[in-house]
C-alpha cells in the first residue's frame, strides 16, 4: 500500500528574488503567468525568460482550446523548462506544457497515463488553494464535450513546487475566499477517501485546522486579518495537496464539475456549492468510520455539538464566502438529470475515491437538495 506520494522538491522563500536568484532563472526558461502578477514582482528583474500571459489566451479556467494555443507559443520559445507563477489556470495548464508535443488535448487524455516528461516544471503557486504544486493532475474544461476532466500520469508532477507567500499579498479577497475553501474541501475528501493513510490523515487534519482557525480570526476581525495568515493558508493549501495526492478528491469535486464546466462557476466556490451536501448524503448512509471521526474534530474547532457540525460549519464558511443553490447559478431543473449522468459516466475516477458508495439515484438527491 502507498502510504504518501511525494514527488516535487519543496522550496520556500521570502522574496521573488530570492527564488529567481536561487533557480537561476534565465532565457531557456518559459515563464507561463498572468501579467498582474508578473509585472509587479518580476517585472524589474530583467531575467530575459520567455513569457507567456495565460490571460491573453482566454479568461477563466483552463479549456482545451486555450491550452492547445498556449501549446502552440511554447513550442516555438525551444525551452528547457516551464515555470508556472499563478493560481489553479496557470498550473493546470503548465504541467501540461511539461508533457505536450505535437498532440491535440484529446490525444493527451487518450495516452494517458502514459505521457512523456518533455520539460522540467516548476511550480510557484500564487492562490493559497489548489495543492497543485505537488499533485500530478490537471483540470480542463473539454470543450468538445462539454465537462471538465482530470488529466493525469506521473510525468505531470513538477520537479520543484515553491511557497512564496509574498505572491498572495495582491490577491483579492473573493480568490482567496474560493481558493482557501477548495483547499479545505481537498482536505476532508481526502480524510474520508478509501485509499488515506495515516500519513495522508496527518497533513488533511493539520490542514483542516489552520484553515478553519484562520476563518474563524477572519469572520472575528474582519478580511484584512487574512494577511498575516497568509503563510499559514499556503501551508495548509500544500498540505491538502499532499494529503490528495495520494488519497484523492470525490464526490465534491465530482459533482461540481458539470456545474463549473456548464456555468464557469469557479472551481473552489462550486466545490463549495456542493461539500456539505456530500457530506450529509454520506452520513445518511454510514454514521461510523473515519466520518465520525472528522465530525468530532471538526465539532472541537467549531465549539458545537456533533450532530450540529455542518450546519456550524456551513455558518462559518458563509462568513467567508456565501454559499449559493443550484439555481442561483442559472441551474434548470431539468439539467439536473443531465448533471447526473455527466457525473456517472465521465467521473468515475473520482467517485471510486467516495467514503461510502454512492449511485445514480443518491447522485440526483444531492443535486435535487441543494438545488
Amino acid at each position: 500500500m502507498i502510504e504518501i506520494i511525494w514527488k516535487p522538491e519543496l522550496h520556500s522563500f521570502n522574496r521573488c528574488q530570492e527564488f529567481a536568484d536561487e533557480f537561476r532563472l534565465c532565457e531557456t526558461d518559459l515563464i507561463l503567468t498572468n501579467e498582474y502578477i508578473y509585472q509587479p514582482y518580476f517585472g524589474s528583474m530583467n531575467l530575459g525568460c520567455r513569457v507567456l500571459y495565460q490571460e491573453k489566451y482566454g479568461i477563466g479556467e483552463p479549456t482545451d482550446t486555450m491550452t492547445e494555443a498556449i501549446m502552440q507559443d511554447m513550442k516555438k520559445t525551444g525551452c528547457k523548462r516551464v515555470i508556472a507563477i499563478g493560481g489553479g489556470t496557470v498550473i493546470d495548464i503548465a504541467k501540461v506544457l511539461a508533457v505536450a508535443g505535437d498532440e491535440s488535448i484529446d490525444c493527451l487524455y487518450d495516452m494517458a497515463p502514459a505521457l512523456p516528461k518533455r520539460r522540467t516544471l516548476i511550480i510557484v503557486p500564487t492562490t493559497c488553494g489548489t495543492g497543485s504544486e505537488v499533485t500530478n493532475i490537471s483540470i480542463l474544461n473539454r470543450t468538445r464535450i462539454n465537462t471538465k476532466m482530470g488529466l493525469v500520469g506521473p510525468a505531470m508532477y513538477a520537479d520543484a513546487a515553491v511557497l512564496l507567500p509574498q505572491l498572495l499579498e495582491g490577491l483579492p479577497f473573493g480568490v482567496f475566499a474560493a481558493s482557501s475553501i477548495d483547499a479545505l474541501v481537498h482536505a476532508v475528501e481526502s480524510i474520508l477517501s478509501p485509499k488515506a493513510t495515516t500519513y495522508t490523515k496527518l497533513f488533511g487534519y493539520k490542514a483542516v485546522e489552520m484553515i478553519i482557525r484562520g476563518y474563524q480570526t477572519i469572520a472575528r476581525e474582519g478580511r484584512d486579518a487574512r494577511i498575516p495568515l497568509l503563510n499559514d493558508f499556503l501551508t495548509a493549501s500544500n498540505y491538502a495537496g499532499l494529503s490528495f495526492g495520494t488519497a484523492g478528491c470525490a464526490a465534491v469535486h465530482a459533482m461540481s464539475y458539470p456545474l463549473g464546466g456548464k456555468y464557469h462557476v469557479p472551481h473552489g466556490e462550486s466545490n463549495y456549492a456542493m461539500f456539505t451536501g456530500v457530506l450529509k448524503n454520506y452520513m445518511e448512509i454510514r454514521q461510523d468510520g473515519e466520518i465520525a471521526v472528522l465530525n468530532t474534530y471538526l465539532a472541537g474547532l467549531l465549539d458545537c455539538p456533533v450532530k450540529d457540525v455542518y450546519d456550524c460549519l456551513e455558518q462559518l464558511l458563509d462568513q467567508i464566502l456565501p454559499k449559493k443553490p443550484l439555481h442561483k447559478y442559472g441551474v434548470t431543473k431539468s439539467e439536473l438529470k443531465d448533471f447526473t449522468r455527466n457525473v456517472m459516466e465521465t467521473q468515475g475516477r473520482l467517485m471510486g475515491n467516495n467514503f461510502v458508495f454512492l449511485d445514480e439515484a443518491r447522485v440526483l438527491k444531492i443535486y435535487t437538495e441543494l438545488y
